[in-house]
């Protein structure tokens, strides 16, 4: 067996749903958290049983016995953060998305190629149970040619931090543009995004980005598909919902239009209501049942962060677990860096795109695998 991994976790809010998972991978183990609040970090730390602990990013960044760092901070925050992990010889892990811009995504690429270390964006949506279902189902020729893809991810983010206060919907892009080009397994060529609506004059001022949604169209790389994302944040009607829809010659799986609804398979012209099975079998069994539930079975635990796998589809022992068997396997995580950098830089661009009513433009280089 391999010699168990040190990780560090650096921000405690969405943070601290993971540290119970590393603490029960057979290969890792949670050796510092990492928090600017210290009242924060102490209630944390005791709960969790972890001695080191870090107010000071960069004390932690010295530390030689950590190996990588799992990073859930502001989304400002990631690029930096990132680098600075790299450039200090720790892997990386990093909750979505991975930059805001598209020189920081090159920043974080080249360092990787520098150094040899590992980066993945950890996003929840293509480790979904729903994802892996539609993965299976492709992957085993059900699907038959796969002809075209669609994604959604609509909220309203009235009341949110204040860095959310309008920005723009495609800076926030990943969880929508993530399981199109995860299931073939592909890159974005080009983008071409259209702006539509008009948010409250109040929200517009911080980022200048005026428009209610915005959808984008992405011409796939070295393929025949495309896809379509839709994406809003503000002043638009509608029920939380991350969706994926993927349309083949044989199957099609359309993401129910109404949150704890059926999903629907079509197969020709027949439609199927159908309930979505966990996929907790390809996991450790140490760490299986953090996608329905908490494993911690004492009854006086009533911290928040022991409950687990309620949100993200219970993909968060599934991300572990990619990025723990990929270090410790010394292969790519999927997403890794190229593979983030395009994610992200479709949301980045798309953004651009509608700005300038839809111009077409292309994915930098940097983002390709090949």
């Amino acid at each position: 067996m391999n010699k168990k991994l040190n990780i560090a976790i650096i921000g405690l809010g969405f943070g601290a749903e993971f540290i119970p998972i590393y603490q029960k991978h057979p290969e890792a183990n949670i050796y510092a958290i990492c928090q600017r609040n210290k009242e924060k970090l102490n209630e944390i730390g005791n709960a969790f049983g972890i001695e080191k602990r870090y107010s000071d990013y960069d004390e932690l960044l010295k530390d030689p016995e950590i190996d990588a760092v799992h990073i859930n901070t502001p989304i400002q925050a990631h690029a930096e953060q990132s680098l600075k992990a790299l450039r200090a010889g720790k892997h990386v892990a990093c909750t979505v998305p991975m930059a805001t811009t598209v020189e920081e995504c090159r920043q974080i690429v080249e360092e990787t190629e520098r150094t040899g270390l590992t980066y993945m964006m950890m996003e929840t949506v293509i480790y979904s149970r729903e994802f892996l279902f539609v993965k299976e189902m492709y992957e085993s020729g059900a699907m038959g040619k796969l002809q075209f893809l669609r994604a959604s991810h609509q909220q309203e983010m009235a009341g949110w931090p204040g860095y959310w206060e309008g920005l723009p919907p495609m800076h926030y892009a990943t969880h929508c543009v993530g399981p199109v080009l995860a299931l073939p397994k592909a890159e974005a060529e080009y983008v071409s995004c259209f702006g539509s609506g008009r948010i409250d004059d109040k929200l517009i001022e911080k980022y200048g980005s005026p428009f209610a949604i915005e959808s984008c169209h992405i011409k796939l790389k070295d393929s025949d598909l495309s896809a379509e994302v839709t994406r809003s944040l503000f002043n638009t009607a509608r029920q939380y919902r991350e969706s994926f829809d993927a349309y083949g010659s044989e199957k099609s799986f359309e993401w129910t239009l109404i949150e704890h609804e059926d999903s629907v398979v079509h197969s020709g012209e027949v439609p199927e209501k159908i309930k979505i099975p966990d996929y907790a079998h390809l996991l450790p069994e140490e760490i299986a049942p953090f996608t329905t539930s908490g494993v911690y079975d004492e009854e006086d635990n009533q911290h928040l962060s022991f409950i687990q796998g309620a949100g993200h589809g219970g993909s968060h022992p599934h991300l572990v677990h990619e990025f723990i068997s990929a270090l410790q396997e010394k292969r790519d995580p999927y997403p890794n860096a190229k593979q983030s950098a395009n994610i992200t830089c479709v949301g980045i661009l798309a953004h651009e795109s509608a700005m300038k009513g839809g111009e077409k433009i292309k994915l930098p280089s940097f983002t390709f695998n090949r």
